[in-house]
This record gives C-alpha cells, structure tokens and sequence, in this order.
C-alpha cells in the first residue's frame, strides 16, 4: 500500500493518527511524520503494519469489564473502524474506561490524546479571563472548562468535550452533563485534532446551534473567532496579543489575550 493510499484509507475510515498508532503498534510521532509528508520512505515493517490496520474492517478498540463512564460496565467498544457502517451510541461512550478521554460525534468514537502543558496553560488562563469577564459584567453565565460531558445534538449519537465552553441561561447544575449548544466554545488546536476542530466541529457547532466559536491555534498564534448569530459572518483573525471582544456580550466584555500564557 502506498503512502496515498494509505491516507484515503484513513480518511474513509475516520481514523485519528492516535488511533492508527495504538492499533497498529506504530509510535505516534512516526505515524504523523508518514501522513503529513515529512517521511516520504518509511521503513518496510512501518508501512506493513500500518496497511494491516487499514486494510481490516471494524476493529475492537478495547475490552474490559472495569466500569466506564457513569459507573456503566463496559462490555466490547469498538471504534468506528468500518466506514461508519456501525453508529456507536452514548451507551458505548459511557462504556468506555474514565482514563481514557473520547468524544462521540455523529456514531464515531474519536480518541483524544492527553493535552500539552502549552494546551492546558492557555485554557487555565482563559478559564480566570473568561470569568472575571463575566463576573465584572454581571453576565448571567457560566464558565467550564475540559473535560466536561455536552450532549449537543440532545440525541444518542454525539457527545463532545469542548475545551472550554460558556453557558448563560437556566440548566441543571448538578446534572452529569450539559444537553444542547452552549453560548460560547473554546477549542484549542492540537496536531491531533486540528481537521476535526477546524471541519467537523465547526459544522457540528454552528448546526447545533452555538452563537460562537473560537478556535485557538498555538503553533501560528492565531485566534479564528466564528460569530455564527450573523448570518452573512466571515471568520475573524486575531494575534495573541490582541483584545478580542466576545460576541455573545453584547460588546460588554473581551478578553486581553496579551495575558494569555501561550
């Protein structure tokens, strides 16, 4: 198999590299040097391996009979290794260990790896922004941050943990999760999850109903700010040391990225 090839492999079965890596035994720094293009003639026993876990249909992730999410006990869960042709439920979300973070999107497990000290810095520091923003403003929300259960599409196929989400308005407090689209999400880029913040999950915020979503890219310190109240909106750019208002505040509040330790 080539290395095209194994890139249409992997996009027509939805497979993150994390996930390639962990079936197929294949260290995930080299699994992201052969998809991005930096390695252009992997090893012989790589591309073997890598063409074993593409060329297989649905694949079982992980067995256990420890209790999962919600104390459920988990029984076989499967990632979405066939095409899409089986949808996994919030049974199977819930199925799945505690250590091991997941979202659920549309039927498809999607793995998440552990988050860098850069990643999590910035989301500590807008966590306090955010906040103080409110508190100051007397806005009438909430403010969490990852890893926090949002049921967007209130169905049995999506559930996603925004790295940071704003809720203004009544809702269960001492529920388990929140149902429906928040206000405002935060999520902050990763090599891992860059297509699917900036593709899946745009389309996924803005159907489901969120007024705005900011996407915080790291590597290019680069703040997309999508508004989608405004029908006719384009996306907006903003350096990390800009002041970058918050749309949802009506023009009350923004947040001074200056301060963000990125």
């Amino acid at each position: 198999m080539t290395i095209e090839e194994m890139k249409q492999k992997k996009t027509e079965k939805g497979y993150t590299n994390e996930m390639l890596s962990k079936l197929s035994g294949v260290p995930l720094g080299t699994v992201q040097k052969i998809m991005s293009g930096e390695t252009t003639a992997p090893r012989k026993f790589t591309i073997d391996a890598l063409s074993k876990v593409l060329d297989e249909g649905s694949v079982d992730y992980t067995k256990s009979t420890t209790s999962g999410k919600g104390g459920v006990s988990e029984t076989a869960v499967a990632y979405s290794a066939d095409g899409g042709k089986k949808k996994y439920t919030i049974d199977d979300y819930y199925a799945i260990p505690d250590d091991r973070r997941v979202e659920l999107i549309d039927g498809v497990i999607y793995d998440m790896g552990a988050p860098s000290l850069t990643h999590q810095r910035i989301l500590g520091d807008l966590h306090i922004l955010f906040r103080e923003c409110a508190a100051k403003h007397n806005m009438p929300c909430e403010v969490y941050l990852s890893p926090c259960d949002v049921r967007l599409d209130k169905d049995n196929y999506t559930m996603v943990q925004p790295d940071l989400l704003v809720i203004c308005g009544e809702y269960d407090e001492n529920g388990i999760r929140y149902e429906g689209a928040p206000e405002l999400v935060i999520e902050i880029l990763s090599p891992s999850s860059r297509s699917k913040d900036m593709l899946l999950k745009l389309y996924k915020y803005h159907n489901a109903g969120v007024k705005e979503y900011w996407i915080v890219d790291p590597k290019h310190r680069i703040v997309y700010v999508h508004q989608f109240s405004d029908e006719d909106y384009a996306p907006k750019q903003y350096a990390f040391d800009a002041e970058i208002p918050v749309g949802i505040s009506g023009g009350k509040c923004s947040i001074d990225f200056s301060k963000v330790r990125a």
